[in-house]
């Protein structure tokens, strides 16, 4: 169905698509070994010109599991790219090694670019502020084994609304389950980008509602997601100073969520949830990064078929 198919943008795969491939990340995760040698004899191009630990290490550890090996870079300056070698042709090369090719690339469109090139599937790891869309499917099984379904939540998005590329990936894949509210909260600098709220929110008829302050709906959220600041974002490290610490999860803020409510975070942290807050049983964060890599190993035997 998706094999040997590209994924750039979360709205590439259909929700029964999508559906499909959450259901075989579950199978996985409580059977990992009955997958451990679906990928014997296939290679993974791990290309990522921004640094990444969580996202470059669950691929690796993904293909490996599957019996499967990994080439690439971990920055772009121990490749070619540092002599001037453009995507186009660096995918066009990989391609020519690797059965599948996962990217990171700090600017916007760079793995649309690369998969308009490649002769074998393309998965974006993240482009500047734009997708995330493997994050995304990582959100969503690990909603979906917590609560049961994808439908009639409430979620609320935390941070840097702005840049977040996992919350705009994330706005747009809930967008298209039935009777879920959105709840953003964020400084007015770092408000959800217009965009998302003409093209998905409202074209959608999604309810959402805007707030300068967690307090003013964690009580009513079935799913709190937090977001770093994202320094790297920033032009002025002044603007980023001034923003840095302006949300932070303690457990004085806990104690106003229901016990039903779950807190997740595509990490890494800086001070947006205090430790504190890591003993608590809502807190899913460290259990949705080992998810991540179940999700990944989904979609590379999907893309190759292999499943």
């Amino acid at each position: 169905m998706i094999k040997n198919r590209h994924l750039i943008d979360p709205m590439d795969f259909s929700t029964e698509e999508i559906d499909k491939l959450l259901s075989l990340s579950e199978q996985i995760s409580k059977n990992p070994e009955n997958h451990s040698k679906k990928c014997s004899g296939k290679i993974l191009g791990s290309l990522f010109y921004e640094p990444s630990t969580r996202t470059r290490l669950s691929f690796e550890s993904a293909m490996m599991r599957l019996g499967g090996q990994v080439i690439g870079f971990s920055e772009a300056n121990s490749s070619s790219v540092s002599k001037g070698e453009s995507i186009a042709d660096t995918i066009r090369t990989v391609a020519c090694y690797a059965d599948i090719v996962v990217m990171r690339h700090p600017k916007e469109g760079a793995p649309k670019v690369a998969s308009m090139y490649s002769d074998v599937p393309v998965i974006n790891a993240g482009d500047g502020g734009h997708q995330h869309p493997t994050q995304t499917l990582t959100d969503l099984l690990t909603i979906r084994t917590v609560k049961g379904s994808l439908n009639n939540l409430k979620i609320g998005y935390c941070g840097d609304l702005k840049f977040g590329r996992t919350v705009h990936s994330l706005i747009k894949a809930l967008s298209r389950y039935p009777d879920n509210e959105m709840h953003l909260i964020s400084p007015k600098e770092l408000k959800i980008p217009d965009y998302i709220k003409e093209e998905i929110l409202d074209k959608q008829s999604i309810n959402y509602f805007e707030h300068e302050k967690i307090e003013e709906c964690i009580n009513d959220l079935d799913i709190l997601y937090m977001t770093r600041v994202q320094k790297e974002r920033f032009f002025n490290e002044e603007d980023y100073i001034r923003l840095k610490d302006t949300y932070i999860l303690d457990n004085e803020k806990m104690k106003k969520g229901s016990d039903q409510m779950i807190v997740l975070h595509p990490l890494p942290r800086v001070n947006e949830i205090a430790y504190e807050i890591d003993n608590d049983p809502r807190a899913y964060y460290f259990k949705q990064a080992k998810m991540g890599m179940y999700v990944r190993m989904g979609l590379i035997s999907m893309l190759l078929g292999v499943c």
